[in-house]
């Protein structure tokens, strides 16, 4: 195996790694943010109380590590990808798990792959073969169908939450895709590390004031301590190095397979179903995963040849 598969594999599996540590995120979620007849914690405060707790451990981390700061021109991106994953996607996803089921929204979550191959080529010039798209589609294509035969009105129902989903979905390709681009020159570790103190000037005071007023359960409490301590954290140091080890593009696919991760882990976390159907379009999905890594993903003419190596700490 030369160098350069070695390094692909190795990010695909960083990758899967990841996307397994966030496919628990929406069952978490459901958990702490509970139902309309059965409220728990705030949307607000999921979002927002998770990144207050993630940033405190990377403040650490970063005291720890000894890690440089970042440069001049990293800021901006880094505000990107904060918007990206540490508000948008968060606060979308939290505000819109109360309305529907983890199983719902984990078909929804089929954009993702697509929506993140499409920043990452448009970021790291990459140039993916027309085999390799058609695979995106095509995977993307099932889980919509999906949806829709799910949908129990004939067709796929947009409603509100539907919607913050789909907007969700779009900043966690961007967040996904520049985090990626700052992988390749900061450690992984440390993007969303620096990304997540940066947004806390906003998340504290906005955490503070969408503090729960009434009594919530334990297991909506376990359900918190898992989004801002695996989701919001350590799910990014796999998945962000897995990125930039393995190209945004072709890593980016391997999140086909989350929504059917986040059905298996509904089930005994929520109780909900899981039928043969639902199996059906799993393992279909994760057929156009494995075809689609054999595609070819070329780099543009244009780009430069070397890439920047991590710096040391």
């Amino acid at each position: 195996m030369n160098p350069g598969t070695s390094q692909i594999t190795k990010g695909l599996w960083l990758g899967l790694l990841g996307i397994v540590i966030f496919s628990v995120t929406l069952p978490m979620t459901r958990l702490a943010v509970g139902t309309p007849n059965a409220p728990q914690m705030s949307g607000v405060f999921i979002a927002l109380g998770r990144a207050v707790v993630a940033a405190g451990l990377s403040a650490v981390f970063l005291l720890a590590t000894r890690a440089p700061f970042p440069r001049r021109e990293d800021w901006w991106p880094l505000a990107i990808t904060a918007g990206g994953v540490v508000f948008g996607f968060p606060l979308f996803t939290s505000i819109a798990m109360r309305y529907v089921e983890a199983v719902h929204a984990s078909v929804i979550v089929g954009v993702l792959p697509l929506a993140t191959a499409a920043v990452g080529a448009l970021l790291h010039r990459q140039r993916p073969s027309a085999g390799f798209w058609l695979c995106a589609v095509l995977g993307s294509a099932l889980v919509v169908a999906f949806a829709m035969l799910r949908s129990g009105n004939g067709g796929l129902s947009i409603s509100l939450a539907d919607l913050l989903l789909l907007a969700a979905m779009g900043c966690a390709a961007v967040g996904y895709g520049y985090g990626a681009k700052l992988s390749q020159h900061m450690q992984a570790e440390h993007v969303i590390c620096w990304a997540l103190v940066l947004a806390l000037p906003l998340t504290l005071p906005l955490a503070a004031f969408s503090w729960p007023t009434e009594p919530i359960k334990a297991s909506a409490w376990w359900g918190f301590a898992y989004v801002a301590v695996f989701s919001m954290w350590l799910g990014f140091f796999a998945w962000y190095r897995g990125l930039a080890l393995g190209g945004t593009v072709r890593v980016s696919q391997v999140q086909l397979v989350q929504p059917f991760l986040s059905m298996l882990f509904a089930v005994p976390l929520l109780g909900e179903r899981l039928d043969a159907v639902t199996v059906g379009f799993s393992l279909a999905v994760i057929a156009t995963v494995f075809i689609g890594k054999k595609m070819p993903v070329h780099p543009s003419t244009n780009a430069p040849s070397p890439q920047l190596q991590p710096r040391k700490t």
